[in-house]
């Protein structure tokens, strides 16, 4: 870890503004000066206690939020300097609490007798399931998979996010007694008559938004195209993958650099990354190109590839046009197609709700996304839903931010 003194520097550089712009910024309103306060007063348990009270998925949100566009986006110190590092210094807090065994105590209070279900343990469902059990109530969150997490765990690779947090995580959701059932899909195992026959009074939605966008390339079979979220799932699980050749990722997101970077370590000869917009316009943090490159990615701007060529059932080269950037949008360049050789190709350009299987359940939608009230209930009294289900391009804090939210009107809807 850092010298102390090089800590107490970052956190003196901290004004203490009294109308915290950092604060506003933050989805999940972390009380940022204050445990930065206590880190110049060397109270460093208090700070972690801060930070724990307010969010247990503190140190995730420390690793992977955008943080240039929230906390630190909106710190006054960037107005004409560097703002305060405080992601740097809530990841410090964690890290320094874990290495000294200090651990927060998260008190149950007994003030709300309600049995709620949380349909998936991604960032939204975790977090609302946790605001929950706080007050007391009974609580079950329903996960398809053998871990908790979601993004976190199946889609966020181990390079950008140690998978020990999540373990401890979970260690802390048994402590404060919310049950969770493993290897439970909605919509099969469980449903929403079988959970109000079970007695639950409310459910939560927080499945993610699982359905991948992509676009045709070619009439001919392959199995050498993939969704991101296929691809990274495969990475982080470890499962045993075929020679990747020379890999094109069409996205520019985080998702995208992701999987470009988890291509590299699954032995792929080269990775490409195209995108159809340029550097300035691309959605992904510039801490996550600047990584890429190092680890030899290599970016094509302002290019859309639009078909590819396959041969046995393997893509032999992929057709690209050229596009121009007119009112923020990409515009093709006529006659600028080109050929470039490919083997493998990822998709990476984001995702949305299963409109027909909620619209089958009764929960109205509208352009990929579930429609909520501002207690992000939907259209059914007492379904609730978060995370990606209900915004686009949410971030890890954003998530966590609605099922805190959705929690909130569970325990007020009488």
């Amino acid at each position: 870890m850092e010298q102390l003194d090089v800590i107490l520097n970052k956190a003196n550089y901290c004004l203490s503004c009294k109308i915290a712009k950092c604060k506003e910024g933050c989805p999940i309103s972390t009380s940022i000066p204050e445990f930065i306060t206590r880190i110049k007063e060397n109270n460093f348990k208090e700070a972690f206690c801060i930070l724990q009270e307010n969010n247990l998925l503190s140190e995730i949100c420390s690793t992977v939020c955008p943080v240039e566009k929230q906390c630190m986006g909106n710190c006054i110190r960037g107005i004409k300097g560097k703002p305060v590092e405080i992601n740097y210094l809530e990841k410090y807090i964690n890290t320094w609490a874990k290495e000294n065994n200090i651990e927060y105590e998260d008190n149950v209070e007994n003030k709300f007798n309600k049995k709620v279900a949380i349909i998936g343990a991604g960032p939204a469902g975790l977090a609302c399931a946790i605001e929950l059990r706080k007050q007391g109530a009974d609580v079950t969150v329903f996960e398809r998979e053998e871990k908790i997490g979601g993004i976190l765990e199946y889609g966020i690779p181990d390079f950008r996010l140690s998978k020990d947090i999540l373990s401890n995580l979970y260690t802390k959701l048994q402590k404060i007694g919310i049950k969770i059932k493993f290897n439970t899909k909605f919509g099969k195992d469980v449903t929403i008559e079988s959970l109000k026959e079970q007695g639950y009074d409310n459910i939560f939605l927080g499945i993610g938004a699982q359905k991948q966008s992509t676009y045709k390339l070619t009439e001919e079979p392959t199995e050498s195209i993939y969704k991101s979220d296929e691809f990274l799932k495969a990475y982080n699980t470890g499962k045993e993958f075929k020679t990747l050749g020379k890999v094109v990722v069409i996205g520019g997101g985080d998702v995208a650099f992701d999987s470009a970077r988890a291509a590299i370590r699954m032995g792929a000869k080269e990775v490409y990354i195209i995108y159809r917009r340029n550097k300035e316009l691309m959605p992904a943090r510039e801490i996550e190109l600047e990584e890429a490159i190092q680890d030899d990615v290599k970016i094509i701007w302002q290019t859309k590839v639009i078909k590819a060529s396959v041969e046995n059932g393997k893509i032999k080269e992929i057709e690209c046009i050229k596009t121009k950037i007119e009112n923020e949008k990409a515009v093709d360049i006529e006659g600028s197609n080109f050929a470039m050789k490919a083997d493998s190709i990822i998709f990476a350009i984001g995702a949305k709700a299963n409109e027909k299987f909620f619209e089958d359940l009764g929960i109205h939608t509208k352009d990929g996304l579930i429609c909520v009230d501002e207690n992000y209930m939907t259209n059914i009294e007492g379904i609730y839903a978060g995370g990606d289900l209900v915004e686009t391009k949410s971030s890890v804090a954003r998530a966590i931010a609605t099922g805190k939210k959705a929690a909130e009107a569970i325990l007020n809807n009488k």
